[in-house]
Parts: structure tokens; C-alpha cells; sequence
């Protein structure tokens, strides 16, 4: 009699197979640790072929009942006949897919076999999972990277209490693959990774043949789902995954919130005083309106809501006995009558935050953080100081030295950190706590940066001018995120401005003949600032804006100024010569042209001389190729690449010979940096400034291949333009130049009705006001009125940003589903838009929301966001093609942005100040702007946003004011007064 055992490992049942033994423990001879009862890999294939599967031969390691000598076999391993302890030993075994698995666990034992208590534990999961299937307890879901279609168990209670039965009754051979895994590892792998695949499986295999759709649905993102469900091919299309993934998410919250009151888990940080316990409070929440939740201490003492259903405490037990599945400290707790908090330790909190938080939520279970959890604590300022070393003419050299020294600062502070606040954080990272509570507040710090930070701000250091760009901008490793950079001289000049830099007009310089349009002269004037500082540019401006006149322009200064320390070499495609030759003779008549080109150019010394009493030599990539080193050899004071994409393949023999030229300076001239991947803007780059980039392999691997695969939007490609920004000028035909007059402003106010959910809250909030009032003194009572402004403006945007407990935007706010429609009619016209918010926690889950639903480029400006990619984002939202939108942070971008190519401004909440309003506003109205400029505030009717909109009107006083704020002003009124103007109207709630 052969017996058959059975682990779940990863995502197979590895079958293996032990000979009947009679004696406790038989040696035979065998290579070192193999299992001496074992069956060989032929056999156990010819054994499983009776059940129709084939499988994957492997090798299994397990850790079972025996010594060195040898195991126990399985018939014996529960008698007191054999060695005690445990060992691990290694045994051939067969790997069955999911499907493969339903096969042969649901076929009899094959003939001379029985199965061992492994198996037929999985037997009873797979009966499980063809339940599950059978009862239509499923669920569609996208899993993985790639994105996988898998058919899941649907989180219904019934589900949950079997699973935990099955997780009770796991036998210890199911786990012998897992030596010294915890209870929480095991019942992952061993219940729930079997019960989600098999589960799939068995639907699968029920499906009779993959879904054909009509006519209308084919090629849409159903389609490709319902091909992945019931086809052989699982994977589906990103295009498709971004439309699917959140409404498929709701389906499932929805699912599980049907009909019942759902747990939430809740982290409390310690009070002000005392000792430092932190607790994980247990609350409930309505499936139906998230907003309305109770602490479970009420739900125990029978003071529950109307809104929770008859059986809560039952469900909740139960939710609070399966949480301990994805939590195993909740089992502290969680058998104990009425349990409503589990008391941590900062260690525990620790522990929570990074690990078991993740689990509970990606569970479905919801759970709310501190604000500050998942966020950056710690950033840089970077002080860059101008160095002593080997100085050019008229500017600095890319290698020249600076000095760099770093200061730490905390989240949004201006203050760094000082000295004790600095040997606190050392002592707190030696002991590796990642939650440190630094100001009177609790930040999440990771340990190792805080090393990495102490000892980077213990010592100055100098280097070279190149490498303090490239960490400025984030491109090469610093201790921390910069969030911050300080710089003197030229280098802080390109860092603040970059292209968009306060230049030194040129006009028209002497010997000059044309006049330059006033995007030429700045172009002109980049171009030689460019030069001062020693580094390369890119002038990227479209076909037809005038490269060609704004270098010769530059020339020609330089030829009066006498700035030039030598030659340029020009190198173009052959067919742009004779136009170079014309253009300068017409702009700069003054100018000493040679062009190198034709089977007689000079060469040698006569070359030499000939380019040395020029200002300007024309040549062809062609022959830059042939006579590389004779031209490398020449001392060239700048190169310059016109149709500089003749570069993009860098690895050809012309690329690498024009980038072997020496030069103190260099520009590429190109209308299309970029045609079809980012190595061509490493290559352009590369030319211009060599090594900004690094080497073209690593950029590939570290940054192109996922900038290009983020489709413009992403952490990489903004990395990309982070790094480029400041050495590149791009100007498009679509472009305005600087008008004389402005068109007009059109003020639209915009109305908005609440939510049944917002209602709720919105009325819960002014009932607490009210009690409150009533037992405030005159010192709490201004604080308490502006506290309960800002939380009556926070319903009025949205539920979520109210709890702030991470749930979805969709259907729940008035004002956003307004926006939604808003914004949709400006991208349908072809327009861009600017949203103002006040908020920037709220502006960070509105964005991804609108880039979801508008389908069109949704970008995001906050105070923390940093300089270079601040610039970047304003670069690409005013030179983007079509439709955009910017979120901004009213605070951060209400001032020192230049945002003309958008004709529509929204002020999606209000910060009650006209001077501010105004400021934001002319971000767009501005010179340069077109067109007529639409600004739209959004105001709740029937709240407080409408009767403070009225009370700006009737009180000019109150709309005139600059110091104070609406919010302090309106701490000033009496409590009648107060009561008037938050009081929520019948028409504020829809339908």
C-alpha cells in the first residue's frame, strides 16, 4: 500500500508518495537527506496518471517526525514506536496546477493508494471552493503583475466562519514544507492561497466556453475580462485594468457591506501626557453611508443607532475573529466579551502600521491611520555654495567645485531640526523605532535614512558642479528626499529658474540685421546664459520659431561683446548647410562663416588656421564621422547639433564621433527631442551635458523603460523631467508671446447640492457645535467655531475627506460629482482647466479620481512638492497638446506661476479671502493669456459657503479684507448670527 501526501507551495499541490513501512524507522542507503521511504519521481507520475493529470516533477523539502537516522513513516508517526524531534529531509514530488489539483482531488484515490491527512484536508477545501462556485459566492478580481482575471471567494460571513474551520483543523503534515512558520504565514499559505485558486479552478472549469460578445462590446474592457474569466489566458490588457480595477474593488466593499454593519479598525496615538500607550480602538461603520460609524464599546452596551442592523454584535464577533487571521494579536482579544480596543506598545504600533495594516485592508477590512502614516517625514534642504576651483571666463565650469551641506526638516516645517532634536532622532534610529514622536507630534521616520542623514549632515563636503545638479534634481542618491535646495551664484540661478530663468535681455545685438521676436530674444538670451554657466542647453522650440536666428543671434553678441574664447563648430544634416551659409549672411553679415564640407575641404593645418580666424564653421554629421579626430583635435569654444535628433541612435559611429568633439559649451537645436523612446533623450542630453544622465544602460533600466510605461503620468517620467528641466527650452507654434491688453474675466458661481451622506454629517456637525457653545467659555469659543468651519467645508467637498478614512469619491459628494461634470464640458471643448483647493489631503485623492473618470491629464502642485518638479509640471501644462487639468494646492500655487494656457479657473472650496481668491485666479488671467479666462467657485446651496458668499457681497469690509481670514472673521459673530449661517437648508440635499 502506497500512502500519498499533499502541501500547498506557492501556487501548486506538490504530491509526494512514501512505500508502506512496518518498521518505526528502516535505513537504507541513500544520497544525504534524502527521504528513505520516499517514492521515486517515475513512480509517483505513473501513480497520479490513473487521476488524468500529468504535473511538473520537482524536489520538495520537508521538516518531519524523526532524527538524522531517519524519518518516521507517516502510518507510525503518531505512535510512541519512533525517534522524537524532527528533521528536514528531501522527496520527489509532482506539481499539479489548480486545475490539475481539482482533477485529482476530486477523482478516487488511485488503486493501491490512500491519501494522508494533507490531502484530504485540501479534499475539504476544494469541497469549500465547489461550494462557494455552486452558490454563486463569487467574485470577479484583478490580481498581480501583470494583472491577472481570477474568480474569488465572495466576503460573505458564512465564508468566513468555514475558513476558519478549516484553518483549526489543518493537520501538521500540511505544513511541513513550513518549519518555524508563524500561525498567521501558515494559515495564508496552507487555507487561504488554496481556497482563493481552487476556488478559481472549479469556476473556470464550470465555464462551458469562453464569452463571445456582440457586435458593440467587442475589444471593450468587459470583453477582455470576460475572456480572461473563462478562457486559458488569465491576463488582461493595462488599458483594461485601469477601467476595471475600482469598480471591481466597489463590487466586493459592496458585497461585503451588504446588509450588515462593518468592523473598522481604528490607530490611536497616545495622549499628550503619560505614558506612551497607543490602542487600536474598535468601531463600526454603516456599509451603506461610511459616514455614520459608533465606537463597538456602544454596540456592546446595547446604545447602538438606529442604522445598525439587529445582529451587528454577532457579525462583529465573528469579523473580529477572522481579523485574527490577518492581525494574530487581535486573538488577545478577540474571545473576550465585548472587546473594544487592543492596547500596543509604540513597537506594536510600529508593527501595525508597516505590516498587519496592509493585511487588514487588503482583506477588505477598513482601517484609518494617523494622517501622518505613509507619508515622508523627513526632508532635505540642500545648501549649495559656490567653490574656489578652476573658473571660466564669464561664468563656471561643470566641473568646478562647490560645497554642499544638508539640514533636516520635518514634514511642512521651514525650521530644520537643531541639534537635540537631531541627537534624539540618533538615539531613536539606534534603536530601529520608525515611529518617533519629534515637536510635540508623531512622525513615521525609517531608521536607516535617519543614520544615513546624521552622518551626511556631520561633515561638508565638496564636489564637483555636475554631480550637486544632478542630486538637486534628484537623479543621483542623497541621504533623503531633497524637498528643499538653497544655492548661490550662477548654479542657484539655473536651479531657481532653469529655462524659465530671469534672463539679461539681448535685443538686437551690434552687427545684428533683424529684430527678434521677444520669445527669440529670451531664447537668444537663455541660449548665453546657458554658456556663462559652463553647461550645455537644449533649444527644443518647434519648426519654424527660429532656431537658426536665435544662435546667430547669440553668435553675434558674442562677436561685439568679445566673449567667445574661441571657433564654434555647427554640425547639421547636409541639406540644412547652404541654409545656414544664407541665414547667417542675411542676420549676421559680420560674422566669419566657414563651411567644412565638399571632397576639398581644408584639412590639417590649414584647417586649423582657417577655423581659427572664424567665428562660425559649418559642417555635416557626415563628416564629423570621416574627420573625427582632426576635428576633435581643434580647440572648439562650443559645438552645437542643429536637427539634433540625427543623435538619437547613440551607439552609431556618427553619435559617438560628434559627442568625441571637445568643447567648453554645447547646444542642440532639435524640434523633437523625443520620437519614440527616452533613449533618444538620453542621447541629446548626453551630447549637451555628458553624464547628467548617467550611463544609457542604467537610464534605461532605472528610468526610461518605467517612464514610458507611466504614458506621461508617474513617479519615473517625473523624475525625467525633473532632470532635464532646467537644461532644455521648449517653445511650440501654439505658443502666445507677450500681449499688449488682457481679455475678460467671466465670474460664474457654481451650484452644488449635498448628498443624503453629507446632509448627515453636515447636520451631526452643527448639532455638536450647538451643545458645545453651550458650555464653552469666550477662550475656547473661537477655537471651536473655526474648528467646526473647517469640518463643515470638509463635508461640503466630501464625505471622505471628512472621516479621512480612505474610502471612495464616487456618487458620495455633490461638489465632486459637479466638478466631475464641469471639468468633462472643458475637455470636451479641447480647453484646460486649474482647480484650487485649500485642502491638500483632499487634492490628493482628487486627482487620481478625475485622471479616472476624465480620461485626460490630471496633474497635482502642492506645498511639497519640489522646485525642479514644480517647474516641470507647469513646463508640461503649458506646453501639453490638448485637454489638461491642474489640481493645485490654493496655498502653494496661489502666487509665482505662470498658467496661460488654461481659459478655465475653478475654486473648488473657498478660503473666504478675495485678495487670495484673486491671486489664484491670475495664474490664468494674465499677460499672455488669449483668451477670455471662465472663473467658476463651487458653493454648497443651502450651507454656510452660501452665506458666507452672501455676506462677501452685502460687507465689503469682510470681501475687502487681506490680514484676516473669513474663517477669524467669522469666529467674531454672535451665536445667533453663527447659528443663521450654518444652518442647513431644506434645498441643500439632492432629490
Amino acid at each position: 500500500m502506497l500512502v500519498l501526501h499533499g502541501v500547498w507551495d506557492g501556487g501548486t499541490l506538490a504530491v509526494w508518495g512514501e512505500a508502506e513501512r512496518t518498521d518505526p524507522v528502516v535505513r537504507r542507503p541513500s544520497r544525504a537527506g534524502a527521504h528513505p521511504f520516499a517514492l521515486r519521481a517515475r513512480t509517483l507520475r505513473s501513480v497520479l496518471s490513473g487521476s488524468g493529470v500529468g504535473g511538473r516533477v520537482g524536489e520538495l523539502a520537508l521538516t518531519l517526525p524523526g532524527d538524522p537516522t531517519g524519518p518516521v513513516h507517516s502510518t507510525l508517526a503518531g505512535r510512541d514506536t519512533g525517534p522524537a524531534g524532527a528533521h528536514p529531509w528531501t522527496v520527489p514530488a509532482v506539481h499539479l496546477s489548480p486545475a490539475e489539483a481539482v482533477r485529482f482531488l476530486s477523482a478516487p484515490a488511485p488503486e493501491g493508494t490512500v491519501l494522508g491527512p494533507a490531502l484530504e484536508h485540501l479534499g475539504a477545501v476544494l469541497a469549500f471552493a465547489e461550494h462557494l462556485v455552486g452558490t454563486g459566492c463569487v467574485l470577479p478580481d484583478l490580481v498581480g503583475r501583470p494583472a491577472r482575471a481570477r474568480w474569488r471567494p465572495a466576503p460573505v460571513e458564512q465564508a468566513e466562519r468555514h475558513l476558519s474551520a478549516l484553518a483549526a483543523a489543518l493537520p501538521a503534515a500540511s505544513r511541513a514544507h513550513l518549519p518555524g512558520a508563524d500561525a498567521d504565514t501558515v494559515t495564508r499559505r496552507c487555507v487561504l492561497a488554496p481556497v482563493e485558486l481552487l476556488t478559481d479552478a472549479v469556476a473556470r472549469g464550470r465555464a462551458r466556453a469562453p464569452v463571445r460578445p456582440g457586435p458593440e462590446r467587442a475589444g471593450s474592457p468587459e470583453d477582455a475580462l470576460a475572456h480572461a474569466l473563462t478562457g486559458d489566458d488569465a491576463h488582461v490588457g493595462p488599458e483594461s485594468v485601469e477601467r476595471l480595477r475600482v469598480p471591481l474593488r466597489r463590487w466586493r466593499s459592496r458585497v461585503r457591506g451588504a446588509g450588515r454593519a462593518e468592523l473598522l479598525f481604528l490607530l490611536r496615538e497616545p495622549e499628550d501626557e503619560g505614558p506612551q500607550v497607543w490602542s487600536v480602538e474598535f468601531w463600526v461603520r454603516s456599509a451603506a453611508e461610511p459616514g455614520l460609524r459608533l465606537p463597538l464599546e456602544q454596540v456592546w452596551s446595547g446604545e447602538g443607532a438606529a442604522w445598525l442592523p439587529e445582529n451587528t454584535a454577532a457579525t462583529v464577533s465573528a469579523d473580529l475573529r477572522a481579523a485574527a487571521r490577518y492581525y494574530p494579536a487581535l486573538g488577545r482579544v478577540a474571545d473576550q466579551a465585548g472587546p473594544t480596543h487592543l492596547s500596543l506598545r509604540t513597537e506594536g504600533a510600529e508593527e501595525f502600521v508597516h505590516r498587519y495594516a496592509p493585511r487588514l485592508s487588503a482583506a477588505g477590512l477598513a482601517v484609518v491611520l494617523p494622517d501622518w502614516a505613509g507619508r515622508r517625514s523627513l526632508g532635505l534642504r540642500m545648501t549649495v555654495s559656490e567653490g574656489q576651483g578652476r573658473r571660466r571666463k564669464g561664468g563656471v565650469g561643470p566641473d568646478d567645485l562647490v560645497g554642499v551641506s544638508f539640514e533636516a526638516l520635518l514634514g511642512g516645517d521651514d525650521e530644520p531640526l537643531d541639534r537635540a532634536e537631531l541627537e534624539e532622532l540618533a538615539e531613536l534610529a539606534r534603536l530601529k523605532r520608525s515611529l518617533v514622536r519629534v515637536r510635540g507630534r508623531w512622525s513615521e521616520m525609517d531608521p536607516g535614512q535617519v543614520e544615513d542623514l546624521l552622518a551626511a549632515m556631520r561633515r561638508q563636503r565638496r564636489i564637483r558642479r555636475e554631480q550637486a545638479l544632478r542630486m538637486a534634481v534628484g537623479a543621483e542618491q542623497a541621504p533623503l528626499p531633497v524637498a528643499e535646495v538653497v544655492a548661490d551664484g550662477p548654479l542657484g540661478q539655473l536651479l531657481d529658474g532653469g529655462a524659465r530663468a530671469e534672463l539679461r535681455p539681448m535685443g538686437a545685438p551690434p552687427g545684428f540685421s533683424g529684430t527678434l521676436r521677444p520669445y527669440q530674444d529670451r531664447g537668444a538670451s537663455w541660449l548665453r546664459f546657458m554658456g556663462e554657466l559652463g553647461l550645455g542647453a537644449v533649444l527644443a522650440d518647434d519648426m519654424g520659431l527660429g532656431k537658426t536666428v536665435q544662435l546667430l543671434a547669440l553668435l553675434t553678441d558674442e562677436r561685439a561683446e568679445g566673449t567667445a574664447a574661441g571657433p564654434t563648430l555647427l554640425v547639421c544634416p547636409v541639406s540644412l548647410v547652404g541654409n545656414w551659409r544664407r541665414e547667417a549672411e542675411r542676420f549676421a553679415p559680420g560674422l566669419r562663416v566657414h563651411v567644412q564640407h565638399g571632397p576639398d575641404r581644408p584639412s590639417g593645418n590649414a584647417l586649423a588656421r582657417l577655423a581659427g580666424s572664424c567665428d562660425l564653421v559649418v559642417t555635416t554629421y557626415g563628416v564629423v564621422a570621416r574627420d573625427g579626430e582632426e576635428l576633435a583635435a581643434l580647440p572648439w569654444y562650443r559645438v552645437v547639433c542643429d536637427e539634433a535628433q540625427a543623435l538619437k541612435n547613440h551607439g552609431t559611429r556618427q553619435a559617438r564621433a560628434v559627442r568625441s568633439l571637445p568643447a567648453s559649451t554645447r547646444i542642440a537645436l532639435t524640434g523633437t527631442p523625443v520620437e519614440n523612446n527616452l533613449d533618444e533623450l538620453w542621447s541629446v542630453m548626453d551630447f549637451a551635458n555628458p553624464g547628467l544622465l548617467g550611463d544609457a544602460a542604467d537610464f534605461r533600466r532605472a528610468m526610461g523603460e518605467r517612464a514610458e510605461a507611466e504614458q506621461g503620468e508617474g513617479e519615473h517620467t517625473d523624475l525625467v523631467r525633473r532632470l532635464t528641466g532646467p537644461f532644455v527650452l521648449r517653445r511650440l507654434k501654439t505658443d502666445r508671446s507677450i500681449i499688449s491688453d488682457l481679455p475678460e474675466k467671466h465670474l460664474v458661481r457654481t451650484w452644488c447640492t449635498l448628498t443624503s451622506e453629507q446632509a448627515s454629517l453636515y447636520k451631526a456637525v452643527v448639532d455638536e457645535m450647538a451643545r458645545r457653545l453651550e458650555e464653552a467659555d469666550e477662550r475656547e469659543r473661537k477655537g471651536l467655531i473655526l474648528t467646526t468651519m473647517a469640518r463643515l467645508k470638509a463635508v461640503c467637498n466630501h464625505p471622505a475627506q471628512f472621516l479621512g478614512d480612505g474610502s471612495a469619491l464616487a456618487g458620495r459628494s455633490g461638489k465632486v460629482d459637479r466638478l466631475e461634470a464641469v471639468l468633462g464640458e472643458v475637455a470636451a471643448q479641447g480647453d484646460k482647466a486649474l482647480c484650487f483647493t485649500q485642502y491638500a489631503r483632499f487634492g490628493e485623492r482628487l486627482v487620481p479620481y478625475l485622471r479616472s473618470r476624465l480620461g485626460v491629464p490630471v496633474l497635482w502642485l502642492h506645498g511639497g512638492t519640489p522646485r525642479a518638479e514644480r517647474e516641470a509640471m507647469v513646463e508640461r501644462f503649458q506646453n501639453a497638446a490638448g485637454p489638461a487639468v491642474f489640481v493645485l494646492s490654493l496655498k502653494a500655487a496661489g502666487t509665482g506661476l505662470n498658467l496661460t494656457a488654461a481659459n478655465h479657473v475653478v475654486h473648488v472650496d473657498r478660503w473666504w479671502n478675495p485678495a487670495v481668491e484673486n491671486q489664484a485666479t491670475d495664474r490664468a488671467f494674465r499677460i499672455g493669456q488669449r483668451r477670455d479666462v471662465q472663473v467658476r467657485t463651487m458653493v454648497c446651496v443651502g450651507t454656510l459657503e452660501e452665506r458666507v458668499e452672501e455676506m462677501m457681497e452685502r460687507k465689503s469690509a469682510l470681501a475687502e479684507g487681506v490680514v484676516a481670514t473669513g474663517e477669524e472673521r467669522l469666529a467674531q459673530l454672535s451665536v445667533s448670527e453663527l447659528r443663521e449661517v450654518v444652518r442647513l437648508a431644506p434645498e441643500a440635499v439632492a432629490g
